[in-house]
């Protein structure tokens, strides 16, 4: 009895020292209201969130007021009015406290969208939402609704957070909750990277004064895809004028980038500008000189500007002005390690310390993203969380963090989730949060998908190879994706499937998330001779058939489709029963690349390569090709069929033109055809077939092949004026 006495005592202690709650809604009907304190339209925009979310639990819709008369179970949106003593001048742009006050709950913020952030995390924290992906989320209704009377405040650790995901295009809510900004928001004229062409357009300049465009290899080169000549005074004067005209177009915008065009190689090497570049030591030199001069007449504006590729390294002598932002791109790092932990990344990680320490407005385009494969696992949020807090340590305030967003990509939903929580708040550990997700977005078959990225993410780093951004599954298949583990990954996913079963919903999620697997396991299985054609096309079959059901798009940057893959798969990769002859030998008189130099035997094995021209492939750079096929005697045949590489992204052009000869004795030949190829600005990923097939038969045991290459890129091209490459892969006589 004693015991029992004591027990009620505690229970009454510890409901008199409860903090005091904000009733919103009590046995199905409004309790409280939303009241704005101004006419703002983001905090209008935040009170129909939290209205919206709160009739979603409760099926009560809470009235939203104006007015400075405030009232018992309140939620007051808005730094005016009521309880003016709110602290809020150590907020920053969308950062916001919510304080308490005689059940009362008051929203202040530091500008931006820190209302409708607050509003996210009340709904998070206190009434149970959790939003995943397009318009899927999760909450548990109920007939009454309170929060408790609680006093936070939340800061982002950067002021611009960035991201990718198909839901940003279809979804009002997703965007908002994720917390994420776009560039059209942000930057007068939706001008935020590659802009150099519109500044100073090549169609108006590019004839009459190719002395504004780069000078390299004893020519200018001026064109679409051209640098700029940053000491010539009249570029600036053109500039200017076309900047002004921006921010007068886009009064409330005061961020624009002026940045160098897309490609490497491409600065400028006149006399003028290669000596600032020989001061500073590095080529971004000349471009932060220029931008200091624009940044000086906008004092008001804030310039962005790239540093990228060969501008990545900081200046030793001049630092960026104040409002000269800095845009520093880890395009080049490999991403199985953080950027500590690698050459490439420790590279990029002296840049970002060497920008750091002239600079506070930092901002970084990090890379966790496959342009090649979208559709292949890229396992890496081991890395993400450190990375991001590097970025910060070193006055980064802006981080865009591109991934495979698209539908269908490598856990496309918790990619983004998890990199949004990240850049609102660095500190938090991304393993605790890729659980959190993977429990609410998949329910009982999280155990599982959790096992299977922690499983790929250990075989990734015992295998030793790299991650990067044009990475092909064929290029893991004897490392992650090897037979053994691919066993074990789709075990887990049977596993994921039988776990949710009985809820189309959470099966349908794993489903979706399978894909990756699927894919990588159709393509590496293109490269087995023996490959198992029964097994393989009912794969085949599902993979196309849950493609049409997720309705995926695209397999890679160049918007390569999963159903022309499926097609193209049935007749480029499955056995054909095609009778070829054999070739006995293939001799070179222009060598391939070097890289490339041993595995010209591959030209003739009955394999074709794939999407990325990482395996399969010959290559040859900046130069024509001769090679020749000895079929061991004379043989007849009606067909010589080469099949070439378009991946304008890679600097690889299809050749211009090849040239088929035969001969009987290897040294006299007789021209059989030359085929043309018209030139081809189509960013897709393509296989060219520049075969010849005659009309009649022709007896010969050599056959020479002759590729006029294209040799250097083109001005339309973003490595104009450089050297490009031609790959070829198979070549059969039929």
């Amino acid at each position: 009895m004693k015991y029992s006495i004591s027990l009620l005592l505690l229970l009454f202690c510890f409901h008199a020292v409860l903090p005091a709650q904000v009733m919103l809604v009590k046995n199905g009907k409004p309790a409280g209201r939303i009241v704005l304190t101004s006419g703002d339209s983001t905090d209008a925009r935040a009170a129909r969130l939290l209205q919206d979310f709160v009739e979603r639990i409760t099926k009560a819709k809470l009235p939203v007021q104006t007015t400075n008369q405030i009232k018992t179970n309140d939620i007051v949106i808005g730094n005016a009015g009521f309880n003016k003593d709110v602290p809020k001048n150590d907020l920053t742009q969308d950062g916001f406290r919510i304080v308490h006050n005689d059940h009362v709950l008051q929203v202040v913020t530091g500008g931006g969208k820190g209302s409708v952030y607050a509003i996210v995390s009340l709904l998070e924290r206190y009434c149970g939402v959790s939003y995943w992906g397009e318009n899927e989320y999760s909450l548990t209704p109920a007939s009454t609704l309170q929060v408790p009377a609680v006093s936070f405040s939340e800061i982002p650790s950067f002021r611009y957070r960035q991201s990718q995901h198909y839901a940003m295009a279809t979804d009002s809510v997703y965007r908002n909750w994720m917390r994420l900004k776009t560039p059209r928001e942000f930057f007068a004229g939706n001008l935020w990277v590659h802009t150099f062409d519109f500044f100073l357009p090549s169609a108006v300049y590019g004839k009459t004064h190719p002395e504004y465009y780069s000078y390299f290899n004893g020519s200018r080169h001026p064109g679409k895809a051209s640098q700029w000549c940053l000491s010539n005074p009249e570029v600036l004067e053109i500039v200017a004028q076309r900047l002004d005209s921006v921010f007068k177009a886009n009064p409330g915008k005061h961020m624009v980038s002026v940045s160098q065009n897309d490609g490497n190689y491409t600065f400028c090497q006149c006399d003028k500008c290669k000596a600032v570049d020989d001061h500073e030591g590095a080529h971004s030199g000349s471009l932060i000189h220029f931008m200091n001069k624009l940044a000086e007449r906008f004092p008001d504006k804030e310039i962005s500007t790239l540093a990228y590729l060969y501008s990545m390294k900081p200046p030793q002598h001049v630092k960026p002005a104040k409002n000269v932002n800095v845009m520093l791109c880890s395009i080049d790092c490999d991403r199985e390690v953080t950027l500590k932990e690698n050459a490439s990344g420790r590279e990029f990680a002296a840049a970002l310390e060497g920008w750091s320490a002239i600079s506070e407005n930092i901002f970084v385009w990090d890379y966790g993203i496959n342009f090649d494969n979208y559709l292949v696992p890229f396992p890496n949020f081991h890395i993400l969380g450190e990375n991001m807090r590097l970025f910060r340590k070193n006055n980064v305030s802006m981080h865009f963090s591109q991934i495979a967003g698209s539908r269908g990509g490598d856990f496309a939903e918790l990619r983004t989730w998890l990199v949004s929580k990240l850049m609102w708040n660095v500190n938090q550990d991304e393993d605790s949060l890729v659980q959190t997700f993977l429990h609410g977005y998949y329910g009982a078959a999280a155990p599982h998908l959790y096992q299977y990225i922690k499983l790929m993410e250990g075989a990734l780093l015992g295998s030793g190879k790299r991650l990067w951004i044009y990475d092909s599954p064929v290029s893991h298949k004897d490392g992650m994706l090897k037979p053994s583990l691919m066993r074990r990954y789709n075990d887990l996913f049977d596993r994921a499937e039988k776990a949710v079963a009985a809820d189309p919903v959470l099966l349908k999620r794993v489903w979706r998330t399978r894909l990756p697997l699927q894919y990588s396991e159709l393509d590496i299985a293109r490269t087995n001779k023996n490959m198992q054609v029964n097994d393989i096309s009912r794969k085949l079959d599902l993979f196309e058939e849950r493609v049409k059901l997720f309705s995926v798009p695209t397999l890679n940057e160049r918007g390569n489709s999963p159903l022309d893959y499926c097609a193209l798969y049935r007749t480029r990769y499955m056995p054909s029963g095609r009778q070829t002859i054999p070739v006995a030998g293939i001799s070179f008189s222009t060598p391939p690349g070097e890289k490339y130099a041993t595995i010209g035997a591959e030209l003739t094995d009955g394999l074709y390569g794939g999407m990325t021209f990482a395996e399969g492939w010959v290559g040859w750079l900046g130069t024509d090709a001769a090679l020749s096929l000895d079929l061991g005697s004379e043989k007849e045949f009606t067909g010589i069929h080469t099949d070439f590489l378009h991946q304008l992204g890679a600097w690889i052009l299809a050749p211009s033109n090849v040239t088929y000869s035969v001969s009987s004795n290897g040294t006299d030949y007789t021209m059989l055809k030359s085929v043309d190829n018209p030139e081809d600005r189509d960013p897709k990923v393509k296989f060219v077939d520049l075969s010849h097939t005659g009309s009649k038969p022709v007896k010969a045991r050599y056959i020479k092949i002759d590729i006029t290459a294209v040799k250097t890129c083109p001005h339309w091209h973003y490595g104009v004026g450089h050297p490009c490459w031609f790959f070829i892969d198979e070549i059969w006589v039929q």
